[in-house]
């Protein structure tokens, strides 16, 4: 709801977190039984689940067939945790704001 409203969340969960338990977890799931439904390796599935990658849209689609989760709302989550990271990192990006050149300090045509 506060992402509705423009309002993003300060530390949102990894999608692989919310995988993890909220998928493998509740269905008992080992990984490599997971990454077996999924057609995936065990390498790639447990990278994500362990927030050591990000989540792919051809994962996200995997889940949503297999698990019936919305690929949307996956891509969502995985965007909300993206920007946070960016944000979090902020000072560490030197950029300077452009300005553009007045009509005085603008280079003379001839």
């Amino acid at each position: 709801m506060a992402e509705a409203l423009g309002i993003r969340m300060k530390s949102p969960a990894h999608p692989g977190d919310f995988l993890k338990h909220e998928v493998l977890d509740e269905l008992q799931l080992s990984v490599t039984e997971a990454a077996g439904i999924l057609g995936v390796t065990r390498p790639a599935l447990s990278a994500l689940l362990n927030e050591r990658s990000s989540l792919s849209p051809e994962m996200a689609l995997r889940f949503e067939k297999a698990f019936g989760l919305s690929m949307d709302t996956l891509m969502r989550m995985q965007n909300s945790f993206d920007i946070a990271e960016a944000r979090r990192r902020e000072g560490d990006i030197h950029v300077l704001p452009y300005k553009a050149p007045t009509a005085a300090s603008a280079p003379k045509q001839r």
